[in-house]
């Protein structure tokens, strides 16, 4: 992925949870301007992958059954990352769609927290032990 832009209706109100889950996720905020605010995450060849909120410019509530996003997933290091922004998010008191827990059923070892942002965007952040090689 190179940038993802998320559209969010009040910027003030989302800023601060994008701050702190961003930031525990490694992403620093890089730059903003008039209705929009970019977070960036140093990647391994020196170019940045970069997150990006934006106003909306007419009010409409987020449903993921229509057209468009219906979840965003980052990949955790470990399970212990998971369980940690779990604690994390819960002492934000972030909504949490689905604690931490096993989903044999997306793949082997696969182990992940959904939660929602301030607009009802889900969110994951999931954990996959490498696949040993044939």
């Amino acid at each position: 992925m190179h940038h993802l832009d998320l559209t969010v209706q009040d910027l003030a109100r989302s800023a601060p949870f994008y701050d702190s889950v961003l930031g525990f996720m490694g992403y620093r905020r890089a730059k903003s301007g008039d209705g929009w605010i970019d977070w960036d995450l140093p990647t391994a060849d020196g170019s940045d992958c970069s997150i990006a909120i934006r106003r909306a410019h007419r009010e409409r509530a987020h449903d993921r059954y229509t057209t468009g996003l219906h979840h965003f997933a980052w990949a955790a290091a470990s399970r212990n990352d998971v369980d940690r922004l779990y604690a994390h998010l819960q002492k934000l008191g972030v909504t949490i769609l689905d604690a931490p827990a096993d989903y044999p059923q997306y793949r082997a070892g696969y182990y992940a927290v959904f939660f929602a942002d301030p607009d009802g965007l889900k969110l994951e952040f999931a954990y996959t032990p490498a696949t040993p090689a044939d």
